[in-house]
């Protein structure tokens, strides 16, 4: 029997802050992991804004910053394109596409050298609870092992088992979780280097196309969909033929080549009610910690995980890991990114009873807005001046 204070399931951003910040709380720590290689495969766009990793207290690094942005594109399905960039625009804060292979690692080092102990090639397979904790019994490398901590935090994805093995209803319903699918190419034809861009409408129902750009012709380029809408346009068709639709009459992927192909689902429902329970914390994607808007969860996980390991340090050295004394830890993050994921979750459900034609409506406005700077809440305020639709459904929200 392995015994630890805090343990931490699930080694991605979310997990890694979780471990690094237990550690640093003076707890004993285990971060475990599933993978023989914590990053890969990615399941990700890769895209966290400066504001977001300043905030967390991490520096950028030219190991794992892949490209610094220079601006956004957005396109409808009519092809306007509406640019925000720096030949239109100041941009004092706009952010970067990650390595994450190598941003995981980075940030699971970060916690190994806080004091975290980390494995690797190990599964959970079930928990048990005791008086003082739980049980995680895993294989590791083909043996059983069972792990005993007072604190898990369940930082193990979308498809999370840990929180449901607890008892907690942290499952996503079906129609909150996006299919997304994702190829890294090469040779691709960029109108402007360096401007993420975001298509619009039928070609992606229920979400979008993303092209990030991660090189001089290099980039991520995926699609996100949810099942009900994208059922309505094409009954049946994947969340892959969708891209490679898109992929086949683009001009910017006309000679493009795939190195890499990335599925997964990201969970866009918003936090469960309950992220904890005595002796367990949940964060990250396990624990719907993503902008219901966008899809984007690295910097909002992260940012889970660093409230989740700092209540576990907190809760070891008062030895109380109650569900009581860890409700410190749901305030935390719900005080933090509570609200604007309830913010665009409004938002989200506006532009999702929106048609093309609208979307081209929308559009045609904003190739005439002064943006002042680039960010979702100034697009959702130019959208609220353009539209009285979404005035009338979003202004008490972002006004």
């Amino acid at each position: 029997m392995i015994e630890t204070d805090v343990l931490v399931v699930g080694a991605g951003p979310a997990g890694s802050t979780a471990a690094k910040h237990a550690a640093l709380g003076g707890a004993k720590v285990i971060l475990m992991d599933k993978k023989s290689e914590i990053g890969a495969p990615k399941r990700c766009a890769e895209g966290v804004s400066k504001k977001g990793l300043k905030k967390l207290g991490v520096e950028p690094n030219p190991r794992f910053v892949a490209k610094e942005l220079d601006g956004v594109r957005l396109v409808s399905p009519d092809d306007t394109s509406v640019w925000m960039t720096s030949e239109e625009i100041e941009l004092p804060e706009a952010g970067y596409i990650l390595e994450r292979k190598v941003f995981d690692k980075f940030m699971a080092m970060d916690a190994a050298r806080a004091g975290a102990e980390i494995k690797i090639k190990t599964l959970a397979k079930g928990v048990t609870k005791t008086d003082d904790g739980y049980i995680v019994s895993c294989e590791q490398y083909g043996k059983d092992i069972d792990i005993k901590a007072k604190i898990i935090i369940a930082a193990d994805g979308p498809e999370s088992h840990i929180g449901r093995w607890a008892g907690l209803k942290t499952a996503q319903k079906a129609v909150n979780m996006e299919s997304g699918v994702q190829y890294e190419m090469c040779n691709l034809h960029f109108e402007r280097p360096g401007v993420i861009e975001f298509y619009f409408g039928t070609c992606a129902p229920g979400g979008y196309v993303w092209v990030f750009p991660k090189g001089d012709d290099i980039a991520n380029v995926g699609l996100a969909i949810l099942a009900p809408h994208a059922d309505k346009v094409n009954p049946g068709k994947t969340a892959k033929e969708y891209l490679d639709d898109w992929i086949a009459t683009s001009p910017i992927t006309k000679d493009a080549q795939a190195v890499e192909l990335n599925v997964g689902g990201d969970p866009v429902g918003g936090m469960p009610k309950k992220i904890y329970a005595d002796n367990i914390m949940v964060c990250g994607d396990a624990a719907g910690q993503v902008n219901p808007l966008t899809g984007g969860g690295i910097i909002s996980g992260m940012t889970g995980g660093m409230y989740a390991g700092q209540v576990a340090a907190e809760a070891i050295k008062e030895g109380d890991c109650s569900a009581k004394f860890l409700k410190k830890y749901d305030k935390l993050v719900r005080d933090d990114i509570g609200d604007e994921i309830k913010k665009y979750a409004v938002v989200q459900d506006y532009m999702l009873g929106l048609k093309d034609e609208d979307l081209d409506k929308i559009a045609h406005e904003f190739v005439d807005v002064d943006f002042s700077k680039v960010s979702t809440t100034q697009l959702v305020k130019a959208l609220i001046k353009v539209s009285p639709s979404a005035a009338l459904k979003l202004g008490k929200y972002f006004l």
